[in-house]
């Protein structure tokens, strides 16, 4: 089970979260802001961290800063609470790295859900290498290059490019992408979709607003090319 660091405010939901993901058999490691979450984060070997679930509303440093420097520090699944469930604090999450979001209150089983969701997108895929133009993907090692550099890119994101790669040129709809990478089936987080590949553009593109490799089919969704 993955090792959970949950960073969370508020005593009450934090004990009570904690209590119950011990009790699905994980390790929990828990800060009360977002200075102690990055503290435990950047300690040597992060203590064995492998998900972040981290609120939004936090004192001083809030869930949006705490989210860009994990992701500047580390590629491991971060799953965003948010108690007001706007458009605007979901769509802000998920811009800044967060892998996945979840609007509270919410129940054990939806919460651990979500986290064995996201630790399934670090899990490789069965082929092996595959050279688009200069981006190299090996989906054994779970590694991407372009022009022989190494590329970070988070589970996520490397799920979503996985699965576009995988058949160039077809056109995959946002709902279908859902299904595929979140596993997911309702229309509301089809904005999870569009994030991530605005986020993946910016890796992988030279030109992050004149995509060569992920490309926006209007009406439909994207494909992965050069075609």
């Amino acid at each position: 089970m993955p090792h959970i660091l949950l960073i969370e405010d508020d005593v009450s939901i934090r004990d009570a979260m904690e209590l119950v993901l011990r009790r699905h058999g994980h390790d929990v490691d828990t800060a009360g802001s977002g200075e102690d979450g990055l503290g435990l984060v950047r300690r040597p070997g992060a203590g064995g961290i492998e998900v972040v679930v981290l609120d939004l509303m936090l004192p001083g440093m809030d869930g949006f800063e705490v989210c860009r420097r994990i992701r500047e520090l580390s590629t491991m699944p971060i799953i965003m609470l948010t108690s007001r469930g706007d458009d605007s604090d979901i769509v802000g999450g998920l811009e800044a790295g967060a892998d996945d979001y979840v609007v509270k209150p919410v129940t054990a089983r939806v919460l651990e859900a979500r986290i064995r969701a996201a630790v399934r997108r670090v899990v490789p895929a069965v082929r092996e290498h595959e050279d688009h133009d200069g981006l190299v993907l090996d989906r054994a090692g779970l590694t991407v290059t372009k022009n022989g550099a190494p590329l970070a890119i988070p589970p996520t994101e490397l799920r979503l490019l996985l699965e576009l790669s995988a058949s160039p040129g077809r056109v995959f709809t946002r709902e279908r992408l859902l299904e595929l990478v979140w596993e997911h089936d309702y229309f509301a987080d089809v904005r999870l979709v569009d994030a991530a590949v605005g986020r993946l553009r910016a890796k992988i593109e030279d030109v992050a607003s004149r995509p060569r490799y992920v490309q926006t089919v209007r009406g439909f969704g994207y494909r992965f090319g050069p075609l």
